[in-house]
């Protein structure tokens, strides 16, 4: 898990539903890290080294359940960033929600501000996954922004290895998204 802490900013993990290292949301989340630097620090989980939730293993999680939890617990906001499989969030992104909402009463995302976003090369974005995740994060007492909303149509080679974002139509988009959202996290965060 990529950590970067400075005391004077609030601190946002990001979770991103793709595992490929160079996936359209992967690279959205840099660009959004590259336009909020001079505001947040961040930490990406990487989520793909979680075991599979398990009730059996509340009372003694794994090591990198215990780790997460942690991170999640010591966030000032979250940034989700997912693909859509199958007209829903990845099992993976799903499954980290799950491990650190749990054992019941020791839910580490409760009363923390969030901003949901994705991209896909598709023209409907990640609409439904997001829509899904909104509805996931509700009863745990996740403050999810409303507005804007943010379904970003990537097309290929528009947001570089890097984060830069060379597409006009919608670097102002991510730029305008990225704003909101670091307003959301410093007026909503505990």
């Amino acid at each position: 898990m990529n950590t970067t802490h400075h005391p004077d900013k609030p601190h946002v993990v990001t979770l991103i539903g793709s595992l490929r290292a160079a996936s359209l949301n992967v690279l959205l989340a840099r660009s959004i890290h590259t336009l909020l630097t001079d505001r947040f620090t961040f930490s990406t989980a990487n989520i793909g080294a979680l075991p599979h939730y398990n009730e059996e293993d509340e009372g003694k999680p794994p090591e990198q359940v215990k780790a997460f939890r942690e991170m999640v617990a010591a966030a000032d906001g979250f940034l989700f960033v997912t693909p859509e499989y199958n007209r829903s969030i990845p099992g993976v992104l799903k499954n980290a929600i799950d491990q650190a909402s749990r054992p019941k009463g020791m839910n580490a995302w409760k009363d923390k501000p969030a901003g949901v976003i994705g991209a896909s090369p598709g023209a409907l974005g990640t609409c439904m996954a997001q829509q899904h995740l909104r509805n996931v994060l509700a009863p745990l007492d996740v403050h999810v922004m409303g507005l804007p909303e943010a379904y970003v149509q990537v097309p290929a080679g528009a947001i570089l290895p890097t984060g830069e974002s060379v597409d006009e139509r919608i670097r102002p988009f991510i730029s305008n998204w990225s704003n909101a959202f670091a307003t959301w996290v410093e007026r909503m965060k505990p």
